[in-house]
């Protein structure tokens, strides 16, 4: 079994993930950073080479987790590279392909959010569980932990990506329900719930919030970078919470906040 504490991130090369990913390496932890487009072999290098630290493995794999086989395959490759899963993150995923009306919103534009925002979340974190209660019976001191990055879309409607607010909804579910059920077993389960985020899937709509962040949309009124996401995924990871699971940590600038 590897020596340093692991962490796998699903997601992990790009916006939210790999500021994620950069900030547990640099905690100390052997990162494993899952991926789905396709990526030239280059650019695998360099991501790697990014997360890459003195005494400190790292992978970067390309994993589907909509398909059971790929989420099966890789867990796999990671314990019998390294023998241990301290961390889980599920950042992995997608908004709609075409943002369509409520009463527009097809099955396929509907499976193909749920299957990977949803599903493949809760079946890659069913299968990671079952392995860190192996992990924790051989070993007692392992403190590992699940961490789910939903959004404020979990609460906050959006009538023409009805199909996304679903199934970050359900994410929010999935955190309490596994923190209820793995709790026994001393791991902890966490949602971070982000906001407006400087990221590719939010570039198509920077002026509009520009304008509504101006406007006092936020009570902190900028955006959100991914380091700020990454931060709060590594206070947890910290074992600053440990007498918290179940437990929704917004990293918004306020939004949440009801306001007269």
């Amino acid at each position: 079994m590897l020596n340093n504490k692991t962490a796998v991130i699903t997601g992990g090369t790009r916006g939210i993930g790999i500021a994620v990913s950069k900030q547990l390496a640099e905690d100390g932890y052997a990162v494993c950073a899952l991926y789905v487009s396709p990526r030239a072999r280059e650019e695998i290098l360099e991501i790697s080479e990014a997360l890459s630290l003195p005494g400190q493995p790292v992978m970067v794999e390309r994993c589907d987790i909509s398909k059971k086989t790929d989420r099966e395959k890789t867990l796999n490759k990671i314990l019998e590279a390294w023998g241990r899963v301290d961390v889980l993150v599920n950042n992995a995923g997608t908004a709609p392909k075409e943002r369509l009306d409520l009463l527009e919103t097809t099955e396929e534009s509907f499976d193909y959010v749920m299957d990977i925002n949803l599903k493949g979340a809760f079946f890659f974190t069913q299968m990671t569980a079952r392995a860190m209660i192996k992990q924790i019976k051989q070993n007692p001191g392992m403190d590992p932990k699940i961490i789910n990055i939903s959004s404020v879309s979990a609460y906050a409607s959006s009538v023409n990506r009805g199909e996304y607010c679903l199934s970050k909804a359900g994410v929010s579910m999935m955190t309490a329900l596994f923190a209820d059920r793995l709790a026994e077993y001393g791991i902890r389960v966490y949602e971070i719930r982000p906001g407006i985020i400087a990221t590719d899937m939010t570039s198509g709509s920077r002026e509009k919030y520009d304008r509504l962040i101006s406007e006092g949309l936020t009570p902190i009124r900028r955006w959100g970078k991914p380091q700020d996401v990454a931060e709060g995924v590594s206070v947890i990871c910290g074992g600053k919470l440990n007498f918290s699971t179940g437990e929704i940590i917004n990293i918004d600038g306020g939004f949440h906040l009801r306001r007269l």
